[in-house]
């Protein structure tokens, strides 16, 4: 071939399907959004949200019973088992997390989101937007953009479509970060400390990227990999590679000293936002993570491992002592995140298990994300439940004798709490046993032994308030609502997937096992 030719790129429609349905779920959204009158947009959008997702689990389903797998896009994309892993698991969550932004009954017909997002809060615009019943419904179509860019972060192959996949999945949550009806100030504010904390994080990165590229002269994966192990020279390069990498991961994994958005923008968000990122991004970020640290860089995993351990515990430590003082329940799910962020960090610390056979690294970080993504969708599906006089009850005091009130929700509520916590038979405690195994037998027991610590820590916290909702006086002027099967859904499944996967792991965990190799 000359040099005046160029090759014309290849695309495996057929493998790739449940990502492009996923895409071509948000385009169609945005038409629906130009050519659908305004009184019948929302109940389209959810329409074409449930047939997206219906579409790409089809496929998703049979791709990988036909075993479909391999490198594709040019070598852009890996679809091996932790990518399946993470595309399932990204359409569950993620699908059920984007129901809920259907919810309207909780809201006396009105959305979580803000009637006019672009008005001046409080505004006499803001005000005739809400008499008419005007409402973003492109929320959808956002939903879905940022998913696809999850599900695409997680199998990247390469460090430039790594970078792409990441603003993709970070833009749109900017964006609806805002959008709250209730609060507007302080998810605004919320939404402008994620972006800028965002660009910051998604530029250490990028600069990483480049100085990978300096050391190796390779973008891919496999290419960092084989200059890692097979040459001396510029290794200052390739060490502030990875720090600078690292930093743009971790922020979105939520660690320690990366994790002061999380609070704020939990609590700011619309609580749909606040369920859909807590689980779609910390999923696509620690298998994006565990990728970038597992397969382009594994062979300098000594100089890696140990400030992951430290990350680990200051994150668990932050997480699980910060959440004791917390006074609002979003702000507590929130340092609850950021100690579960640490706890999956030490799975991924036992990462030189994988090369003596020992205990698997990766299928017990993907227990670990599935069991936390059960318990995050019902959690935050039970908070916008809990309704005060002026809109969702936050303060942890009004959670008092929620058992009273409607026995089922606070049920459910500990069913999650309990599986934050870790206790026996329920998904988190397999998950924290599994991530505790993998350090341990990596040559990691004080990380163990420490996350133990940290998780008897968090577990007072937890078990405090199922106390609080079972044994107190209920507290005056808080009810839970109504809510229609929008809601409804990701707790009934949340709870279900809790209990299930705590009584019989079995098969999850073979699954997980049978699917755990990357493909380089």
């Amino acid at each position: 071939m000359s040099i005046l030719e160029i090759a014309a790129p290849t695309f495996e429609w057929l493998p790739l399907a449940p990502l492009v349905a996923v895409l071509l779920g948000a385009v169609a959204g945005v038409l629906v959004e130009g050519v659908v009158k305004r009184p019948y947009r929302n109940i389209i959008q959810v329409g074409v949200l449930i047939l997206t997702i219906v579409i790409a689990a089809t496929f998703l389903v049979w791709n990988w019973s036909e075993g479909r797998t391999g490198i594709f896009v040019m070598g852009a994309l890996s679809l091996d088992g932790p990518a399946y892993v993470l595309w399932g698991a990204e359409l569950l969550f993620g699908g059920l997390a984007l129901l809920a932004f259907a919810e309207r009954r909780l809201g006396q017909g009105a959305s979580a989101f803000a009637a006019a997002a672009a008005t001046v809060p409080g505004s006499d615009s803001e005000r005739l937007a809400e008499v008419i019943g005007r409402e973003h419904t492109e929320v959808y179509s956002l939903g879905l953009f940022s998913l696809s860019g999850m599900k695409v972060f997680g199998a990247a192959n390469d460090l430039i479509t790594m970078f792409i996949a990441l603003e993709v999945m970070s833009l749109p949550l900017y964006l609806l970060s805002a959008m709250a009806r209730q609060r507007r100030l302080l998810s605004q504010e919320a939404a402008l400390k994620y972006f800028l904390l965002g660009a910051f994080s998604s530029a250490f990165f990028l600069f990483g990227a480049a100085l990978v590229y300096g050391y190796s002269g390779e973008l891919r994966f496999s290419g960092i990999a084989n200059a890692v192990v097979s040459s001396d020279y510029g290794r200052p390069l390739l060490l502030g590679g990875i720090a600078l990498m690292a930093v743009g991961l971790l922020f979105k994994v939520g660690a320690v000293p990366f994790q002061s958005w999380v609070p704020d923008v939990y609590t700011g968000a619309p609580t749909p936002v606040t369920g859909f990122m807590a689980i779609g991004v910390k999923f696509a970020a620690v298998i994006g993570l565990t990728r970038v640290f597992f397969v382009a860089v594994g062979g300098e995993r000594w100089s890696w491992q140990p400030v992951l351990a430290v990350v680990a515990v200051l994150t668990m430590a932050v997480g699980a002592v910060a959440a004791l003082t917390q006074t609002n329940v979003k702000r507590l799910l929130a340092y609850s995140a950021i100690s579960h962020a640490g706890f999956v960090i030490t799975g991924v610390v036992g990462a030189n298990a994988l090369a003596d056979a020992q205990f698997q690294a990766v299928p017990a970080i993907e227990f670990y994300l599935i069991a936390y993504g059960f318990a995050t969708i019902a959690a935050f599906g039970i908070v916008s439940m809990v309704r005060g006089t002026a809109g969702e009850a936050l303060a942890v005091k009004d959670w008092a004798g929620l058992a009273v009130k409607n026995p089922v929700v606070a049920v459910a509520f500990a069913v999650a709490l309990l599986s934050f916590a870790g206790i026996p038979l329920t998904a988190g405690f397999i998950g924290k046993w599994a991530v505790f195994a993998s350090a341990w037998q990596g040559g990691f027991a004080w990380l163990a032994i420490t996350g133990v610590g940290f998780s008897l820590l968090a577990a007072y916290l937890y078990l405090k308030v199922v106390v609080s909702m079972f044994f107190a006086e209920p507290a005056p002027g808080v009810r839970v609502e109504q809510a229609s099967p929008a809601a409804w859904l990701p707790v009934i499944v949340g709870t279900v997937g809790s209990l299930l996967f705590g009584l019989l792991p079995g098969p999850l965990l073979s699954l997980l096992t049978a699917a755990e190799t990357f493909l380089r």
